[in-house]
């Protein structure tokens, strides 16, 4: 088991592309491949640092980048939170709830909110850049990459924008509402959507290559893997498609407890980590689909989970955040937070941030 443990280790955090930096936690799933894998460290055992009561439901995963922490709620506000203190620097306010998880990029941060209001911020003083403007409210999570910010909206476009003035690059129709957050790779955007279908974009002009079936609406976001995509359906399935081919190479599905899957892969050469909400967390062989371990959870798992070396930190509608060993999916510890947590971890060396539907931020690390 320790061997195992420190392979899990080393597959987790020794690659830069499937993790993202230990000082920073930039989007939503840390990487542009929304890989949901850092290369930081925490402690064995958390402890509160600090927490935060805004009042309204927090399901906004926070970003975290020099020191300061971006995270939106329910009352239609982004908060900028010392990472020290947990002090608020300052606040910016939306016309609806903020449910869009920040994404951090060249000192901007860029989110969207329920009336289809996708914003620039400035990281320092909370002042608007500039806003633009859909036709449906924005859940999915921006993703930056260069002077390109690609995100969806329940109008069913996936939009591209420009990161300097918010001037519209592209825009492309799906058929469905797009409430998970794109992927990049390759210069391809591979968005997942609620027209039952995975979506192959080419990132300069939206064009799209290839489409894939799914046999099912999607809420989760797709997860890159070199040339493998893993995303979770309505429909109860664990997908693993080739985009490059256009080929699905696995499915699974608990015909024993038929659920929606919800929440995002964390994915590593060596593992996948998905939740659902038959309240259960499970690892999959990235080859073959072949469940590794299963964690039984309390509560409905829409928490997307985050590898931290051997360890993967989830939340659950049960109120608790659940540290797993990522060799045989065994809790090591929990926190219990005192309401449902659909929001994901964030995590710099030394210090996770989430968020529950109490409207509390909390900052665990060291006692």
């Amino acid at each position: 088991m320790l061997i195992l443990a420190v392979l899990f280790r080393i597959a987790a955090a020794d690659d830069p592309k499937l993790a993202t930096s230990a000082d920073a936690w930039p989007s939503f799933r840390g990487t542009p491949q929304l890989t949901g894998v850092t290369s930081a460290t925490l402690p064995d055992k958390l402890a509160v640092k600090w927490k935060l009561d805004v009042k309204e439901p927090v399901t906004s995963t926070a970003a975290i980048v020099d020191g300061v922490v971006y995270i939106g709620a329910d009352d239609s506000t982004l908060y900028a939170i010392n990472l020290s203190d947990g002090q608020v620097r300052w606040k910016y306010k939306a016309q609806e709830a903020i449910r869009s998880s920040p994404a951090v990029a060249g000192g901007t941060v860029f989110f969207g909110d329920q009336d289809g209001a996708f914003h620039a911020v400035d990281a320092k003083t909370g002042e608007a850049k500039w806003t633009f403007k859909s036709e449906g409210e924005i859940i999915s999570s921006a993703n930056v990459i260069g002077d390109k910010v690609v995100f969806g909206s329940y109008d069913a476009f996936a939009y591209c924008l420009s990161t300097s003035n918010g001037s519209l690059l592209w825009k492309f129709e799906t058929a469905g509402r797009v409430h998970a957050s794109p992927a990049v790779a390759d210069d391809t955007v591979i968005v997942a959507g609620c027209d039952e279908y995975i979506h192959l974009l080419k990132l300069p002009d939206g064009t799209e290559t290839s489409k894939v079936p799914m046999g099912s609406v999607t809420g989760a976001s797709p997860a890159i893997l070199a040339d493998k995509v893993f995303v979770g359906t309505y429909g109860q399935d664990v997908l693993s498609v080739d985009w490059k081919s256009a080929k699905i190479v696995w499915r699974f599905r608990d015909e024993d407890r038929q659920f929606p899957i919800l929440a995002s892969a964390a994915v590593t050469d060596k593992i996948v980590v998905v939740g659902g909400r038959d309240k259960r967390l499970r690892g999959f062989d990235p080859a073959t689909g072949k469940v590794l371990w299963t964690f039984a959870d309390r509560g409905k798992i829409d928490s997307s989970p985050v590898i931290v070396g051997d360890r993967v930190f989830v939340g659950s509608t049960d109120g608790n955040l659940y540290m797993i060993r990522l060799a045989d999916g065994q809790e090591s510890w929990r926190f219990e937070s005192g309401a449902p947590i659909s929001a994901s971890p964030a995590i710099v060396n030394g210090a996770l941030v989430i968020g529950n539907e109490d409207g509390v931020i909390y900052c665990l690390g060291d006692q």
